[in-house]
């Protein structure tokens, strides 16, 4: 490795450090009419109009609403390929807590970055070029974790029959909290990562998601419950 690939490593914040949302105002706007509107119920106009820019100079930055949409999606999903990667490798190559830092680092991206995620219903509007190259990284990380999984259960660490299964389960519920997470709500990101990577644990069958704590790394373990007077950190 060159010493400015060091360097540009040393340097990268860590996958669970979230800095502001740094993007293009022409995707930031786009991305908050898309999650208001829907991608078919948002114009062109509509964004140039949220941004203060006219339709052709919007056209000068990105060719169609389309690529708008595409861009935000692959952006999205290399940024929490990429925090995944880094959970993964930090945690070393023995399937447990390599498991479980990865379901964290998801769920904190979920968290943490809701108005990208959420994006992901919009799927469906995608063009199928733009759609295989979306699908082909999001498979990437399904099998990422499948992998792990895998390695568990040969290993007796993990118990479940239907390990593809139960990596699609651990993966829809983790992008669900893009629904309904608020910075605002009674739980911290840190915590409610916490829960589903004990949810997770249940899900793949790691016995202490049942019989206890022991053996579950202890950063990644379930905050216990808190006293409130509100529903939860549901809208």
């Amino acid at each position: 490795m060159s010493t400015q690939s060091r360097q540009e490593t040393a340097d990268a914040p860590h996958w669970s450090t979230y800095e502001p949302l740094d993007l293009h105002p022409i995707l930031v706007h786009a991305m908050e009419a898309f999650n208001e509107h829907g991608y078919h119920g948002t114009s062109v106009r509509d964004i140039a109009g949220r941004v203060g820019v006219t339709v052709p100079a919007l056209y000068y930055h990105y060719e169609n609403k389309q690529a708008l949409l595409a861009t935000l999606l692959e952006t999205s999903m290399k940024d929490v390929l990429d925090r995944c990667r880094a959970a993964a490798a930090e945690a070393g190559d023995e399937p447990l807590p390599r498991f479980c830092a990865m379901v964290e680092s998801i769920v904190l991206y979920m968290a943490n970055r809701k108005g990208l995620a959420f994006l992901d219903t919009e799927i469906r509007s995608l063009e199928p070029g733009n759609r295989a190259r979306y699908v082909a990284l999001r498979d990437y990380l399904e099998h990422m974790l499948l992998d792990t999984v895998e390695a568990g259960i040969a290993r007796g660490v993990f118990t479940t029959p239907i390990p593809a299964d139960a990596v699609r389960a651990v993966l829809i519920m983790c992008q669900g909290v893009a629904n309904w997470y608020r910075a605002d709500g009674p739980l911290t990101a840190a915590e409610i990562a916490g829960r589903h990577v004990l949810l997770s644990l249940g899900t793949v069958g790691h016995p202490g998601a049942v019989d206890g704590l022991e053996g579950i790394p202890s950063r990644r373990r379930a905050a216990p419950p808190k006293q409130r007077t509100n529903p939860g950190n549901r809208h």
